[in-house]
């Protein structure tokens, strides 16, 4: 048990003035999943049985590649954000720290290596 302050304890814990803006960032990405994943799905159920040379001319059509980029982006961020939110509540001390920054580099690269694939795709095809 503490005799310290509660406020005292707060005090050097950072402020909380960026909370407003992952709110948004994660209803914004929230949105644009709605928007975006029944077309990836009707886009993924159409290439069911077709040849890897059908698969690759549509992603490589410029208004798909564009909207699976935009898919890919939309994701990974809102996936990052809600884990983000998970380790923030049940993750304390230096593991948060270390797990934080691990989330953010690994949904970094899996973000730039699924565009890379895309653009790999769109611009040998």
């Amino acid at each position: 048990m503490s005799l310290r302050n509660p406020l005292a304890r707060a005090k050097g814990l950072g402020s909380a003035k960026d909370g407003t803006s992952h709110w948004w960032h994660q209803r914004l990405t929230a949105i644009a999943l709605a928007l975006l994943t029944p077309w990836f799905v009707m886009f993924a159920v159409n290439l069911i049985g077709a040849s890897h040379l059908a698969v690759r001319g549509a992603i490589a059509h410029p208004v798909t590649a564009t909207l699976l980029a935009a898919f890919v982006l939309s994701l990974f961020w809102h996936a990052r954000l809600g884990l983000q939110v998970v380790v923030e509540d049940y993750v304390h001390g230096w593991l948060e720290i270390a797990l934080q920054v691990a989330i953010k580099f690994v949904f970094a690269l899996a973000a730039i290596a699924s565009l890379l694939a895309i653009g790999r795709i769109v611009f040998t095809a």
